[in-house]
């Protein structure tokens, strides 16, 4: 994955700092940790960017997070009932059983992505 560092698209997916992407924004990089999925550091200890720009910035993170929820969804939806040809009650259950699984994920790919709206790579900083 080290061939997407310095694009939003490797911040994004790994979860570190939209900045200079040299550590987690997460205190743990299990998102399953449930009581933790959330918790993330205050600062970037390698270029000290400040995480929440604003009190209640991540409230954004909740519409990015319908439309990450869409995109489970109609995956599930394809792969249950076009490609396994699953009947319509059984193709619900699969689409609700993803979401449900998935959703720490989610959850941490909404905040991943809008942040990285609002925040840049930038490279002569992570060399400091």
């Amino acid at each position: 994955m080290n061939f997407l560092k310095g694009t939003k698209i490797y911040s994004i997916l790994t979860g570190s700092c939209p900045v200079c992407q040299e550590e987690s924004m997460y205190k743990t990089s299990n998102p399953y940790k449930l009581n933790q999925t959330l918790k993330m550091q205050e600062r970037c200890s390698h270029c000290n960017t400040k995480y929440k720009i604003e009190p209640s910035f991540f409230y954004g993170a909740m519409y990015v997070s319908y439309g990450v929820g869409i995109a489970f969804a109609v995956a599930a939806f394809v792969i249950s009932n076009l490609i396994l040809k699953l009947g319509l009650l059984s193709t619900f259950f699969s689409i609700a059983g993803t979401l449900i699984v998935f959703l720490p994920v989610i959850l941490r790919l909404s905040r991943n992505i809008w942040i990285n709206l609002f925040m840049h790579y930038k490279k002569e900083k992570s060399l400091s």
